[in-house]
């Protein structure tokens, strides 16, 4: 093997970068569109919704925290679980979490495109979105569909900065974190401006009252709870690039936290001013436009560059989708790379490139399958993913319980205060939505539960081909050693 095939991953991300890869995840396109979609089902108790799933999702966030310290690895959920679980087990979970996570990225790159061409529609660039059938290609002079040729060129963009460079794909996620918190920041800072402003629309907590609109009880919680819980997915991601991270045993569980607690507090200010502009029909109303239609009904029109709430709220979709699919691009290349390192994919998959420092085959491959996923509807891709994060929590936290009975005496810079509740509270409320998300794709989206469970099928069957590639692999060289002629003796002569 060459010195070009050992190279390790470069430790190139400081904590900053590390927390702006969480919050890029978690702060994407879901905060914009879920919103609307939270209030037509439990009305002002969305609030509540957002909150409670921010709660359930630390929990699983600690444990994370203290396996990222314990075991300074890159590929995140997967590495933890290499650690301490059987061969094939490890396997099933990495399988789960590189489809999750090249699943959301594709959601990401179908969600750029509406939002880019209504951002070029503000600016008189392009007609409405519904009018924009086709892009044709230059040179080859071929059309393709608006959006499946923009999320063509977003993920073919993003897979050539991450192809390149982890430092540059790494900065590019803080600036555009930082420039898409700041607009959710203007929206806040705006809606509550106009509480009392006597305008048609103005903040006031009256919206709030009753918590529990009548039609929406107490238990829309849940249902609301699962539809909005990916929402919060992205945290685990920061996970995935351990060993790129400076010192990560001590700055993966600060970037988890940190990015955790903004990414909460940012979402219950959006919907707390959503909520107490609009009022939580008139959000519901909107749908998956709603923190757009709210930011239009009470942001200043005419400003230079912006020119009203709607736009900016657009443009800040266009960096949310962008900084998301970066992230999920990341992940989803450092799972395939560290599978294809410990020899449970094709071990080209797990180098490092000789020139770039990043692992380019790993890069290419989950690019590939992220497009081939873009056919898939919108829908039952997003029940795959959330159902296949939930299922790979439940298992990462049974992984750190696991550990501590096995490996008492291991180095722990992080340990989750009042062990145990926190990994058995996280496995009991996990468990919980993935049943309601399961018992919902039995009576809704019957093709995401067929492709969920033929994908593990797929793995399955890629698990014992590739344990044979390697058996016969390790029985060539065992013969060799054997045929090897011993040389004589010089006594002999």
């Amino acid at each position: 093997m060459s010195g070009h095939d050992q190279r390790e991953p470069e430790a190139e991300l400081g904590l900053l970068d590390a927390t702006m890869i969480g919050m890029g995840a978690m702060i994407g396109a879901g905060i914009f569109v879920l919103t609307g979609l939270a209030a037509e089902i439990s009305g002002p108790a969305a609030l509540l919704v957002f909150m409670l799933n921010g709660v359930v999702t630390a929990f699983t966030g600690l444990s994370y925290a203290e396996l990222a310290s314990a075991i300074p690895k890159s590929g995140g959920g997967y590495a933890f679980v290499r650690e301490i679980f059987d061969d094939f087990g490890s396997f099933i979970m990495g399988w789960m979490l590189w489809f999750a996570y090249m699943i959301a990225g594709a959601l990401y790159a179908l969600g750029f495109a509406p939002n880019f061409l209504e951002l070029l529609h503000v600016y008189g660039v392009v007609a409405p979105p519904d009018q924009v059938s086709a892009v044709v290609l230059p040179i080859i002079g071929v059309g393709l569909p608006a959006n499946f040729a923009l999320a063509f060129i977003a993920v073919a963009g993003i897979v050539l900065l991450n192809a390149a460079s982890t430092a540059a794909s790494g900065s590019v996620e803080t600036i555009f974190t930082f420039i898409k918190v700041s607009i959710l920041v203007v929206f806040v800072a705006f809606g509550f401006l106009s509480a009392g402003g006597g305008g048609e629309t103005s903040f006031t907590f009256q919206n709030f009252d009753p918590l529990f609109a009548e039609g929406n009880g107490a238990f829309s919680i849940l249902p609301a709870m699962g539809l909005t819980f990916i929402a919060f997915e992205g945290y685990d991601l920061i996970t995935t690039v351990t060993e790129e991270v400076e010192n990560p045993r001590e700055n993966i569980p600060k970037a988890i936290f940190v990015s955790l607690a903004v990414t909460v507090v940012v979402y219950l200010l959006v919907v707390t001013v959503a909520i107490g502009t609009l009022g939580a029909s008139e959000l519901a109303a909107a749908g998956e436009a709603g923190i757009a239609t709210a930011a239009t009904s009470f942001m200043p029109t005419g400003v230079p560059i912006i020119q009203n709430g709607g736009a900016l709220i657009v443009f800040g979709a266009v960096f949310s989708t962008i900084t998301a699919l970066n992230a999920v691009v990341i992940a989803s290349s450092r799972v395939a790379f560290s599978m294809g390192r410990e020899g449970q994919l094709l071990p080209s998959i797990g180098k490092i490139h000789y020139r770039f420092g990043t692992p380019l085959a790993a890069v290419l491959l989950s690019a590939v399958v992220m497009l081939g996923s873009v056919v898939l509807p919108t829908q039952s891709a997003g029940n795959m993913s959330s159902l296949f994060f939930l299922l790979s929590f439940i298992v990462v936290n049974v992984a750190v319980i696991r550990l501590r009975r096995e490996r008492p005496d291991m180095n722990r810079p992080y340990e989750i205060p009042y062990y145990p509740i926190p990994p058995i509270l996280a496995i009991i409320l996990n468990a919980g939505l993935a049943i309601v998300l399961i018992n919902f794709l039995i009576q809704t989206d019957q093709l995401a539960l067929i492709l969920s469970i033929s994908w593990l099928a797929i793995g399955g069957v890629m698990y014992v081909v590739l344990n044979r590639f390697r058996n016969r692999g390790t029985a060539d060289t065992t013969d060799a050693d054997i045929a090897q002629p011993v040389a004589e003796s010089p006594d002999n002569d």
